[in-house]
């Protein structure tokens, strides 16, 4: 089983940044596929990005630009800095760790970005 724990979500003004953690368990975890996603009440969960091991990387649409995912493989981490943040980026985000034969899931972190 691998145990994925989020962190880093909290209240962020319009314009302003986060960054988002996820610690991942497993010897093996150079070899997973990473990604975030996201979440927000009556929407589809949305795919933001992923990052492979070999460190190619994709972004939604919606978050290109702004939004950047890297991992650290010597501390089982991924991470997503968020900026240039938007009111409609407000949801739970989900870290997931894709083993290929399986999927694991972390709890969310929410983000809320208001005035």
């Amino acid at each position: 089983q691998v145990q994925i724990v989020e962190s880093g979500g909290g209240l962020a003004q319009p314009g302003g940044a986060l960054r988002l953690s996820c610690a991942a368990s497993g010897s093996m975890f150079r070899f997973y596929v990473m990604g975030w996603y996201r979440q927000a009440p009556g929407k589809q969960r949305e795919l933001l990005a992923n990052i492979t091991p070999g460190n190619t990387t994709n972004y939604a649409d919606s978050v290109k630009g702004r939004f950047t995912i890297s991992r650290d493989n010597a501390k089982n981490m991924v991470y997503l800095q968020m900026n240039n943040l938007k009111p409609e980026d407000t949801a739970v985000y989900v870290c997931r760790a894709d083993l290929g034969v399986r999927t694991y899931w972390g709890q969310g972190t929410q983000v809320t970005v208001s005035s």
